[in-house]
């Protein structure tokens, strides 16, 4: 590092940092944070307003008039706080994970507003960015307008709502807390495996107080979103309960267009025949006039889905959380001797099962990973 700093403000400090991170996939990249959604009021209006204001797309350091992905954090102004939050989730959806928006809002009913959609963003490993006002840091001035007054102690917020509903959950009392923090931030946000609502709660009085920042926090930061390799004893393990297979099913969840590998699951189709089941978060992964196409599965699902899914000896789960829908309460896959080869980046995601079903994990293996022993298989 150069040892160079820039005085500015935590808020200043904030918006400049996300302004230059990047993520990047299979070698391309775009910003990870297309902008930033806010409602103004009491405990963000001075500080990161401000700071959206003057660093911000447009800003006197937004670079007016250079290419978007040269300009500052842009702002877009929000109506509802919840909803801000289920657009931000949606527009992360859309983007396969890679890129979001951050949500400001003010202390008070505006942060608590934001408890559904984080809790919805978090159960669907979606990236949000949420950015509460917070009470004072000092406490010079309690009780605050919208101030939550509690009994238990004066740490305790409205922003203490949003622990159980964030991934990574922190409230940023001094200027100098903020480096760590917000790396710390971006690590979840672009881990597919950890990644949903993360919330930065912000004193309004830390917001507007300035720091030496090193220079390199404002270094454009690019976060290689990778593609991990399956181990290979779990690949054979599962390839040799497949090739042991008579009733197969394949469930596609929202991880097979996340990842981008439809292509990967309609090869993998073509091959085998293997029918197809999708989950809400999987729909569309397979074309829905192939042959082996069934629909949707679960509570919601079609009939010849549900049916093979009862008859089913081996069960090929692609990218999903086996929800309740998705199983129907685990009552769906009726066969005594079913197993199941769960292909996920996250491991939690593949024990929600009972304790008897045999579960065969392959920890960030793609379709691709399968297509082989499946040939074979074939």
């Amino acid at each position: 590092m150069s040892g160079r700093t820039r005085r500015l403000t935590m808020a200043q400090a904030l918006v400049e940092f996300l302004a230059n991170q990047y993520s990047e996939r299979d070698g391309r990249e775009q910003r990870l944070f297309a902008g930033c959604f806010g409602i103004f009021g009491h405990g963000n209006v001075a500080g990161v307003g401000q700071a959206l204001q003057q660093y911000g797309a447009g800003g006197s350091r937004g670079a007016p008039g250079a290419p978007p992905e040269e300009q500052g954090l842009r702002y877009y102004q929000a109506r509802n706080e919840q909803g801000m939050v289920h657009a931000a989730a949606g527009y992360a959806r859309q983007r396969n994970r890679l890129a979001t928006f951050a949500c400001t809002t003010s202390i008070g009913p505006g942060a608590t507003n934001l408890v559904t959609g984080a809790a919805t963003a978090t159960a669907n490993r979606l990236p949000v960015l949420l950015l509460p006002g917070d009470v004072f840091a000092s406490r010079v001035a309690p009780p605050v307008l919208q101030q939550l007054e509690s009994p238990g102690g004066p740490e305790v917020t409205a922003n203490d709502c949003l622990r159980p509903v964030s991934r990574y959950w922190d409230r940023i009392n001094r200027p100098e807390q903020l480096p760590g923090s917000l790396l710390e931030a971006m690590r979840v946000l672009t881990d597919p495996a950890e990644t949903g609502a993360v919330t930065l709660a912000l004193p309004q009085d830390t917001q507007t107080e300035a720091f030496d920042y090193p220079e390199e926090l404002f270094r454009r930061r690019v976060w290689h979103v990778a593609r991990p390799v399956p181990e290979p004893a779990a690949l054979a393990r599962a390839a040799e309960v497949l090739r042991a297979a008579r009733r197969s099913l394949l469930v596609a969840g929202g991880g097979v267009i996340y990842a981008e590998a439809t292509d990967a699951l309609l090869a993998l189709v073509e091959a085998t025949g293997v029918p197809v089941a999708e989950t809400y978060a999987g729909k569309g992964s397979l074309p829905y006039d192939h042959p082996s196409a069934l629909g949707a599965i679960g509570a919601t699902g079609t009939d010849g889905a549900n049916a093979m899914a009862r008859e089913a000896d081996v069960v090929v789960g692609v990218g999903t959380r086996w929800s309740d829908f998705t199983t129907a309460s685990h009552s769906l896959f009726a066969n005594p001797e079913v197993r199941f080869v769960n292909l996920n980046v996250a491991p939690v995601d593949a024990f929600k099962h009972d304790d008897s079903l045999d579960v065969l994990i392959l920890t960030g293996a793609g379709v691709g990973a399968l297509l082989t022993p499946i040939r074979r298989t074939a």
